[in-house]
């Protein structure tokens, strides 16, 4: 194994821990665009954009409770 030596420190482990971190932090990104949490807020729409509505919820409900 290639990184046998490195996890004998714990120091050199939590390091190399941390840059892992690091590394998908800044590639994800730590909150979601504002823009995009308030474009969702005002309207609630299904995959195919089209806007749900509380008759569409309670058939989802009933479909999921007839298991």
């Amino acid at each position: 194994m290639p990184y046998a030596k490195l996890f004998r420190s714990r120091w050199a482990a939590l390091l190399w821990a941390g840059g892992i971190l690091w590394s998908a932090v800044a590639f994800v990104g730590v909150t979601p665009d504002k823009q995009a949490v308030a474009a969702n807020a005002t309207t609630d729409t299904d995959v195919t954009g089209t806007a749900v509505d509380a008759n569409d919820l309670a058939v989802l409900a009933n479909a999921m409770s007839a298991n």
